[in-house]
């Protein structure tokens, strides 16, 4: 059974779907033409631009690419300071005798 996500998982996802749709609109290119060369269907990108948790990520990639920005997903995680922190913590510092 799929888990729905939490309110801020989907707002934020919400966000990333109105971005794409911005990112679109500043490039001055119709819902027709974007999902043309995306070889997806206007009700997929339509869907994307609302941030739905259903559609594929490689279709929001798809999308992505049309607009250039398709190097952005690199940057997911680039700087993992949660991760290092966690990393450091899992580090024993060992304490040296004095020398003596």
């Amino acid at each position: 059974m799929k888990r729905p996500l939490l309110p801020a998982q989907s707002r934020i996802l919400a966000e990333f779907g109105e971005n794409i749709k911005y990112a679109r609109l500043r490039r001055d290119l119709s819902s027709e033409q974007v999902s043309e060369r995306a070889s997806i269907s206007r009700n997929t990108l339509i869907k994307i631009e609302k941030g739905d948790e259903g559609v594929a990520i490689g279709y929001y990639f798809r999308v992505l690419a049309i607009l250039g920005l398709d190097k952005d997903l690199l940057l997911v995680a680039k700087d993992d300071e949660l991760g290092r922190r966690l990393q450091d913590a899992r580090f024993k510092v060992k304490e040296r005798a004095s020398k003596k």
